[in-house]
Parts: C-alpha cells; structure tokens; sequence
C-alpha cells in the first residue's frame, strides 16, 4: 500500500479547496526574503524533509513526477510512481507521494532532472535524465528503473550523455512519436539536443541532432510533444517557444517577455501539466514567488493567471527554482494531479519540495 498523507493534510483539503476558490488575485509580504507577487492564493498539502545540504546552503533544485500503469515498488515499498528531486550540492532523491524518502543517490552536482519511459531490454522502462555539474562529469547523468522489479529495486546509474557544455543547468525530455529526445541547457543559455535510445545490450545510446544558442542566462526546459513544442525560460528575457523538431532550428516566438505581475526575473523552471484534452504550461517567477499559467494545447498559449502558495497546512513557498507537474490520478491524495516545486526558504530546516493538489490550483484560477 502507499503510505498515506498525515492525518492533519487530510482533514485540511477541504478547507484548501474551499480557500482556492477565492479568484481575486493578490499582493502581499511572505514571512521568507523578498516580496510574495500578486497571485491567487493556494495552499500545499505536504512536503518533503529538507535536503541533507544544510548550512543555509542553495541546495534543493528540480523535481520531477513518474506515475506507473500500476503500482510499483521502490526500496520495498509500493507506490503509484515516485518524485525525483535534486540536491545540486549532493545528489538525488526519490520520494513517495507523501513526501517520504525512498531512496537517495550520493551523485554529485545534479542540477535539473526529468523522466521518461524508454523502451530499454525489450520492455518499457523508466530513465531518468539530470545536467550534471561535477567536475569531470560534465553532461547528462542518466538513471534507469525497472517497474517490472520488486524487493529492494530502485534507481540505478545508467550511464551518461557526454557533452562539450561547460556548466549543464537546465534539462528536459520530450517525445517526437517513438522517439526520446534528451535536452540540455548550458548556463549561458546553450542547447544540446539529443535521441536517446538503448542498444542491444541494454545501455544508453545518444545521438545529438540539434545545438543553438538562447542568448543569455536560461535554465528552465518543458517539452509539448502535442503541439510539438520546447519551451525554454531565458532567465532576464522571457519564456521562447521553439520547435521540438530539430529541423526547426533556432526559429522561436517569445511567448511571455519579463514582465512585472505575470513573469518576474528570474524566470525559472518550467513544466506541462495534461488535464484531460487541455494542457498547461505552469512557469515559476521567481523574482517575486509566483507561478504564471498559460494554457498551450491550440499550439497558441493563452494566459490564465498565477498562483503563489501561502501558509498553511505546512509553509508557503518563496524563490522556487524548479517544478513539476503531473495531471490524472496520482495517488488517493492527489486525484486529479499535483504539482511540486521546490521552496527556496523552508520554515524548518534546510530547502525542500512542496507538493499542491491541481484540483486546488484549478479552483483557484477558474480552469
């Protein structure tokens, strides 16, 4: 069985629901650094324990959320699918869906990760992709999970994608029909696009089809296989629209520049939620602790509002770098989907990842 949420997150989710559906936005001060942006206001359900980096460190950075056909079983213990999540100074972790710690991987300087499924030993498996900054390292290091395992199965080393990106910072992946493709964000705002595929004996192959240049500073990366899109966050610009084909070169649209109430420097992570035949393109602005959402799923994004998470059943989120999302059935806690982002300045201990239920966020923003 799933562990389930603590008692007090359960009792309060109707109160989280009803408090969502008040849609005017507003301003106001966080209790952490800096100013809390204008913003519906919504409320997580839990949170993970602090990363081990402690120190008042920048430690915990991107997550990312895998959900399984069925059940599956990490470290030994079932689960629907877990939560990776990095620690730039130390490695990566792997959460339930309460927020619990299922594993952890001493891997070095994992900046941004992600997860896709990958057909790897004639079966479906899951690999995970994260920019790697350690020293020697430099690129993608990859990790693979086999669903079909039980007992004591977990994340295990999987090789690497190699490349000549001197400070990997952001990364995505993005499906082109049968096709992975692998996307890494240099820290000055390179581009390395990669097909990952898995050879005869099981291990990683890549093979790179497209290299450009953003401009500056970026690091947030969401692919839209349905509209064939990549979405790439220029820190002190804006959020690009690119082609995810790589015959589409370096054309792009800016979707979204700077801008003060909607998306302030700087601008970070990125990710894609799909709620039924909708998706959602759900940004973080850090400069002022926010979250913009545009809806994508015409090809044109449409903006929807933003939401920025207050105290509640634990602490409000400040300085989010990056996010996930995942929408459909989750876990009992999370029915309709969640979204998890990293909180800059936690109320106890170190930085972690906060989890919100998506049918809080819809509520609030009237999707």
């Amino acid at each position: 069985m799933t562990r389930p949420i603590s008692t007090l997150a359960a009792v309060s989710l109707a109160a989280l629901l009803l408090s969502a559906c008040a849609t005017h936005e507003v301003d106001y001060q966080g209790e952490g650094e800096g100013v809390i942006g204008a913003g519906v206001r919504v409320q997580a359900t839990l949170e993970t324990p602090s990363v081990g980096t402690g120190g008042g460190e920048d430690a915990a950075d991107d997550p990312a959320v895998w959900i399984g056909e069925r059940p599956v079983v990490v470290m030994g213990t079932s689960t629907p699918g877990f939560v990776a999540g990095t620690d730039k100074k130390a490695g990566l972790y792997i959460y339930g869906f309460d927020g619990a710690v299922l594993q952890f991987m001493p891997e070095g300087l994992l900046n941004n990760v992600d997860a896709a499924d990958l057909m790897v030993s004639g079966r479906s498996q899951v690999v995970l992709g994260a920019s790697d900054r350690t020293p020697g390292k430099e690129g993608v290091s990859l990790y693979l999970f086999d669903p079909a395992v039980t007992g004591q199965n977990g994340v295990r080393p999987w090789g690497a994608i190699r490349t000549d990106v001197v400070e990997p910072y952001g990364f995505c992946f993005g499906r082109r029909g049968e096709e992975v493709h692998a996307i890494l964000v240099g820290h000055e705002g390179e581009v390395r696009q990669f097909v990952l595929s898995a050879d005869a004996a099981g291990q990683p192959v890549s093979r790179e089809v497209r290299r450009f240049e953003i401009g500056s500073i970026s690091e947030g990366c969401a692919a839209d296989a349905g509209t064939d899109a990549l979405y790439l966050a220029e820190e002190n610009v804006g959020v690009w629209r690119y082609g995810l084909n790589p015959v589409s070169g370096e054309a792009r649209t800016l979707i979204q520049p700077i801008e003060e109430d909607v998306l302030v420097a700087d601008a970070e992570g990125l990710t894609i939620l799909a709620d039924g035949a909708a998706r959602y393109l759900i940004g973080s602005s850090q400069g002022d602790s926010a979250f913009p959402v545009w809806r994508i799923d015409s090809g044109v994004p449409e903006y929807k509002g933003r939401f920025v998470v207050e105290d509640g059943v634990v602490d409000g989120v400040t300085g989010t770098d990056g996010l996930a999302a995942m929408g459909g059935r989750v876990s009992d806690a999370f029915p309709e989907g969640v979204v998890v982002v990293q909180d800059d300045v936690n109320d106890v201990g170190t930085q972690n990842f906060k989890f919100i239920d998506w049918r809080v966020i819809k509520a609030a923003l009237g999707l």
